[in-house]
């Protein structure tokens, strides 16, 4: 299949920041900032221009090229150039030598800037040929759709290009200031979740595909033919055609005869290309492709290009199967892509995983070219084997796939498939019978592959690590691991299999002295203490690492590490706590995070650091950060915090340091080895195996011990008493922000050290209003999980076409039973017959016997007691959303009722998925009946909120031990790092060689580069580049869309980003637009309230101002104070800095009187809380003051004149955030100087008695007419509308 985009030039061309300066080499940069290249000699890595000259008609066009890129990748450029689609199989010659597409460009003699290179045809082979099939059928969009066994439906889709869509007509039409009120209280429209409708693209052939007269004869395959294809054509012609040796021409052939011969004809119907072949047979095929052409070119580039590097988000809602969108069309081809892509035996796809792995890990990393290299393969190499691996465990877990040991249980069968071998994650085998069973071996095998995604990152020499990827199914869990040279050969009498750790259990231990050096390297980068363990006979063994963890010696010499799920310590302080049979924990699995350990291990070195500079009486050399700090090797390696923590000023003071004279650095030199810190008497390591049934001999074997066991507690100790609490304080002070969803929490929490079955302590310890919002996710993500483990006790077993009915069944007794409480399992008849020796367990669940499994494991696992009446409480769709994601479940959209007295959770949604595009205004008075149960399932005969026909589909949920770049991650911080020293144009150019780092390492669409584009993005905004933010926002948004998801909280944020970013540019309509969007995915993510949205509110509101729709900004205004004081209260600095935006507001929407209760609120409060002196009391006086006296001047106009006057307040660029400090400046009341003269002489209290006489003589002398205008809030200046905030 076509790959991704990879020619780094090219893909770094359409870069919003590819003008910045080139002159100086990227890895040389990359070395002055971030000390990345060594003193070697590099080649120059200058791009340049090469004319490329195509065959039979001389077209040219020219290409850029670096030195350090190989040939096949300009290959990969011309393919993909406009003018050389047609081509595939070429090769290049430069000044009439053929060139080796394996080597540099550098290495080609004489190719210089100007140079040509001609693309000379090649014979082709039957490889050749059917990847050529392959690329036109995909090119011409003939490829028709893919049922993917793995990736789902519509996986990998965008609606970035869909948000904007039709709405700037919209806007021209109505006039400025103008806007659609948004309902605040509307639940969100499913319809955002789902791709717009749009034409079918234009078909440039009715059909290409294999013939039915494959393969070739014998004596025809001597005669160089290759495959035969049929050909339909938009003219209704068919035509058979061989693909040759010498290229592609029309036989004599029928679907009745054989003669592949090529036809007579006036024409010579012949090319080596397909493509010409087929503009040659079809006169409307070159228009038809044109059509094609500008079709496809409608969608961001982006959104339309195939992901190679990563897994595609599937949507967990997709559209129903009658949608266009799910349309299911008929393509002979689709059956053959399998031979296409293999050949005949499938060797194509056949591939020794292993030793690619490890022949990838061997290649040389000396210069920054031979990492590009080396890094770049291994992505593409982790890409691939985790999609092999999934594909096969999904027929693992299908029983498609035969076991190497039928006899053996179910959970004990081993399987391999593609070269990947499988097992179950379950104790099989015994194996786990004391850590906990069947629960303790599934965990384990979660904390292997985050093991050895660990031991992959580190990419310590001479230590190998086989592929491995854990893939959860319909309840299995299922794990595949690239198969060692030797696991599976029968150790000879005496030997081990295991060279190093637990061989048979623990019973028998290994120690390996070849082992200990790497397994040192390893131990001291995990912090992991050399220890001693004891096996049956008592015999003690001093180990590198945990007894868990495995070294064997391949047959092919490499030593391999296993079993890496005890790369941490016990978390004995959890297990101590729950003695309680009721809420024991199901595993002894509880190992702490390595997170956490690396964070002790940071504040226990500078905890060495400042008690030896207090022991020099150098404080305050410290404070100024000229400590140098180094190890006994005499690298520079103090805590891994203080090359992270390092200060722009300590940065400059070493560049400084460096332009100094020979002579001053000899003097200053025995002064720097005065201030050094030696860091060799420091080591902070724990041993792993405390707590684990190991018997020391000796006293002084125990007195050792119980010290290990001393520091685990400490740790455990530490997350208790400082990590936990640490977390809630800054969530509580908004330090941090608020997670949106599971995803987001558990990222949070990993980033912190803290595991997730805490989760029960910290909703326990989330107290008050400000901590409401992370309770209420953490009791939803615990219910989420419950369940989880509840459905895969019954879909463990279960055959494929009977789990939607049980989905849908567990679902209806969880979420439908507000609708039906007695919800029936809906399962065909024909299928029960079928699977009759099945057990259908699922039918006897009931909602309350549902509640009670949730609330024991909920207990048990987290130790938590859910509240009373908690699944009255639960918000049904975030539920059931989360629910989806962590089943991998693609369910078909719909106005799903939750309950029979509400309204539906969303707008009925047409029957293809789409919203029917009405206002809500006239959906007010429809919304009654439109919920009934009737409307909703009437397809059903009792309703239910949830049918079988609803589970589309389910993707397995996988977890990958793929590394990131760190290259890439070096130049990134290197550019950061020179922006902070003020070196911009330095700091630019590292940035800008970060991305194309990005880009060639993990291809344009991966969630790293999304995260690169959101973080750069950031930056040049910052740096004041705002096409540059703008360009490179837009692709984060995208890409996150297509590979985190629709709905992920990283697509929200890089919406927000885009649209501030927009409207700083001044396109604050369109920003708009986006932020609308984020808004609403917000609302089906997390539901209404969200403390983060009150920024987000308060930014639309500023937005909404800048185009003069005042009064539409004021109810966001209105709406944003809300939130604030359900969440942090009434009388706090953030809802006073509210008010005082909201005063503002008020007084551009002509309410004078509201606008002066409003801000003598935010006076009264700043003055409470901050004093009478601070600057914000002082503005807020200020401001109060000026509202007043101008609606003294309103007031008394209004006495003796028809004509209103008020002041006129500028449109305000207010800075965005959340404690709005920054958006009282810049605010020039251009009338009030001319107000001033006429001031009142009153003082502000008297002023404002007047102004509510004033008003309440109006109010009297019109009473009844006024009743009913004063409750509707779109009357501008209503006290109805002010009082509602």
């Amino acid at each position: 299949m076509a790959e991704a985009p990879t020619n780094d030039v090219v893909a770094s061309s359409d870069n919003p920041i590819s003008d910045a300066p080139a002159s100086q080499d990227p890895s040389t940069e990359i070395a002055e900032a971030g000390q990345l290249a060594d003193d070697g000699e590099q080649i120059e890595d200058i791009p340049f221009a090469v004319t490329i000259v195509l065959p039979h008609d001389s077209k040219t066009f020219e290409i850029p090229v670096s030195p350090l890129e190989q040939i096949h990748e300009i290959r990969q450029s011309i393919i993909e150039h406009p003018l050389a689609i047609q081509y595939s199989c070429f090769h290049l010659e430069h000044a009439g030598e053929r060139i080796n597409d394996f080597i540099q460009v550098s290495d080609v003699n004489g190719l210089v800037a100007g140079s040509e290179l001609h693309v000379v045809e090649d014979p082709y082979t039957e490889k050749e040929a059917r990847i050529h099939l392959i690329r036109i059928r995909e090119l011409i969009g003939a490829a028709g759709d893919r049922t993917d066994t793995v990736h789902g439906v519509l996986a990998g889709v965008s609606i970035y290009d869909d948000i904007v869509q039709d709405k700037p007509d919209d806007k021209k039409a109505k006039p400025e200031g103008e806007v659609d009120e948004y309902d605040f209280a509307a639940p969100p429209s499913l319809s955002i979740l789902l791709p717009k409708e749009t034409e079918p693209a234009p078909k440039t052939v009715k059909a290409i595909s294999l013939s039915s007269w494959n393969p070739p004869p014998a004596y025809l395959r001597q005669r160089g033919h290759l495959l035969y294809l049929v050909v339909a054509t938009n003219e209704g012609e068919q035509f058979q055609i061989t693909a040759h040796v010498g290229g592609f021409f029309v036989n004599k052939s029928s679907n009745a005869k054989f003669d592949p011969f090529p036809k007579p004809g006036p024409k010579e119907f012949a090319a080596h290309s397909l493509f010409t072949l087929l503009e040659k047979i079809s006169p409307s095929f070159a228009a038809a492709y044109d059509e094609f052409q500008t079709f496809t070119n409608k969608k961001d580039p982006l959104a339309t290009f195939q992901i190679g590097n990563a897994f595609p988000s599937a949507p967990w809602l997709v559209p129903s199967s009658a949608s266009p969108l799910c349309a299911h069309s008929a393509d002979m081809a689709r059956t053959q892509e399998t031979f296409l892509l293999g050949g005949a035996e499938n060797t194509d796809s056949l591939r020794d995983w292993n030793e690619e792995f490890q022949s990838a890990k061997e290649l040389p990393r000396d210069t920054i070219q031979d990492r590009v290299f080396r890094e770049r393969l291994i992505s593409k190499l982790f890409a691939d084997y985790n999609d092999a691996a999934a594909r096969g465990a999904v027929l693992v877990a299908r029983g498609e796939v035969a076991p190497l040991n039928p006899t053996e249980g179910r959970d004990a069968q081993i399987f391999v498939y593609n070269n990947v071998f499988f097992s179950f994650g379950a104790d099989g085998v015994g194996t786990f019978t004391t850590e906990g069973g069947d629960e303790a071996a599934r965990v384990a095998t979660g904390k292997d592959v985050l093991g050895v995604k660990l031991v992959n990152q580190l990419d310590i020499d001479g230590l190998y690590t086989p592929g491995t990827v854990v893939v959860d199914y319909l309840g299995k869990r299922i794990v595949g691991q690239s198969i060692v040279p030797g696991i599976f050969k029968q150790p000879e009498p005496g030997e081990n299999q295991i060279h190093y750790g637990a061989v048979d259990g623990k019973d028998v231990v290994a120690a390996d002295e070849r082992f200990a050096p790497t397994f040192e390297k390893l131990a001291r980068a995990l912090r992991v203490k050399k220890h001693a363990v004891w096996d049956k006979d008592n015999k003690r063994f001093d180990l590198e690492a945990s007894v868990e963890m495995k070294g064997l010696l391949g047959t092919d010499g490499r030593k391999y590490v296993l079993d890496l799920y005890r790369i941490t310590p016990l978390d004995i302080a959890w297990m101590e706590e729950g003695s309680d049979a009721e809420t024991e924990y199901p595993h002894r699995m509880t190992v702490l995070r390595p997170e956490l350990i690396e964070s002790l291990g940071k504040q226990k070195a500078r905890e060495f650091i400042n008690a030896e500079l207090a022991k020099r009486g150098a404080l305050k050399k410290a404070e100024e950060g000229l400590a140098k700090v180094e190890e006994k090797d005499g690298e520079s390696t103090a805590e891994p915090a203080a090359a992270t923590e390092e200060t722009p000023s300590e940065a400059t003071s070493k560049t400084l340091e460096d332009q100094k004279t020979p002579e001053a650095n000899d003097s200053e030199e025995t002064a720097d080895k005065e201030d050094r810190i030696d860091m060799s008497d420091f080591t902070y390591s724990l041993n792993p195996d405390v707590f684990s049934a190991q018997v020391p001999q000796t006293d002084a074997e125990k007195a050792e011990l119980a010290k290990d066991e001393e520091e685990v507690r400490e740790a455990c100790k530490q997350l208790w008493d400082v990590v936990i609490p640490g977390l809630l304080h800054d969530l509580g002070e908004s330090d941090v922000s608020f997670p949106m969803d599971g995803r987001s929490l558990s990222r949070l929490l990993h980033r912190r050290g803290i595991n997730m079955r805490y989760l029960g302590k910290l909703a326990t310890l989330s107290e008050g209003t400000r901590l409401q919002c992370f309770r209420d996710l953490c009791e939803r993500e615990m219910i989420a999980r419950s369940f989880k483990h509840v459905a895969a006790q019954y879909l463990k077993y279960l055959p494929l076409p009977l789990t939607s009915a049980c989905l849908s069944h567990l679902l209806n007794c969880l979420l439908g039973c507000g609708l039906n409480p007695k919800p029936v399992a809906v399962i065909d008849d024909s299928l029960k017959a079928l699977f009759n020796d099945t057990e259908l367990d699922f039918e006897n669940v009931s909602p309350e016997s549902l509640r009670e499994a949730i609330q024991h494991e909920t207990a048990r696992r987290f130790r938590y007691t859910l509240p009373d009446g908690w699944f009255s409480q639960i918000r049904h769709l975030q539920l059931l959303r989360e629910i989806a994601l962590k089943l991998g479940l693609q369910i078909q959209t719909k106005n799903f009722a939750f309950t029979a007295e509400s309204e539906p959770a969303t707008e009925k949604a047409a029957a293809n998925g789409q919203a029917s595009g009405e206002g809500k205004s006239k959906k007010k008075k429809k919304n009654a009946r439109d919920g009934s149960p009737a409307s909703i399932a009437s397809s059903i005969s009792a309703p239910q909120t949830f049918s079988p026909d609803d589970f589309v589909n389910v993707v397995p949920i996988i977890k990958d031990s793929c590394p990131r770049s760190s290259l890439a991650e070096e130049a990134l911080e290197a550019g950061r790092l020179s922006i902070y020293q003020n070196q911009r144009k330095l700091g630019e150019d590292l940035l800008l060689e970060s991305l194309s780092l990005h880009e060639q390492i993990y291809g344009l669409l991966h969630p790293e580069v999304a995260q690169l584009y959101h973080t750069l993005s950031q930056l040049y905004f910052q740096l004041e580049q705002k096409e540059a933010a703008v360009e490179l926002a837009r692709k984060a948004a995208i890409v996150a869309e297509r590979t985190v998801g629709l709905d992920s909280a990283e697509t929200v944020l890089n919406y927000l980003n885009l649209s501030l970013f927009l409207h700083q540019r001044g396109d604050s309509h369109q920003a708009l637009l986006y932020a609308k969007h984020a808004l609403d995915l917000w609302k089906i993510i997390y539901g209404p309230d969200h403390p983060d949205t009150i920024t987000t509110m308060n930014n639309y509101a500023v937005m909404l101002q800048s185009i003069k729709a005042y009064h539409e900004s004021r109810r966001w205004f209105e709406e944003s104070l809300r939130v604030c004081e359900k969440v942090f209260g009434q009388h706090t600095v953030h809802s006073a800095t509210l008010l005082f935006q909201l005063a503002q507001a008020l007084a551009l929407d002509q309410d004078s009187k509201g606008a002066v209760a409003r801000m003598q609120e935010s006076r009264n409060i700043f003055q409470n809380i901050l004093g009478a002196d601070d600057k914000n009391t002082k503005e807020a006086e200020h401001w109060l003051s000026q509202l007043t006296h101008n609606a003294v001047a309103i007031a008394k106009m209004a006495k003796g004149q028809e004509k209103r006057a008020g002041i006129s307040f500028p449109s305000r660029n207010v800075a965005m955030g959340a404690s709005g400090k920054d958006s009282k400046t810049g605010l020039v009341d251009k009338s009030a100087s001319s107000t001033a003269k006429k001031m009142d002489g009153r003082s502000i209290d008297d002023l404002i008695r007047y102004i509510n006489d004033s008003d309440k003589k109006k109010g009297s002398s019109g009473s009844k007419k006024r009743a009913g205008r004063g409750t509707n809030p779109k009357r501008r200046g209503s006290t109805a509308a002010t009082a509602s905030a």
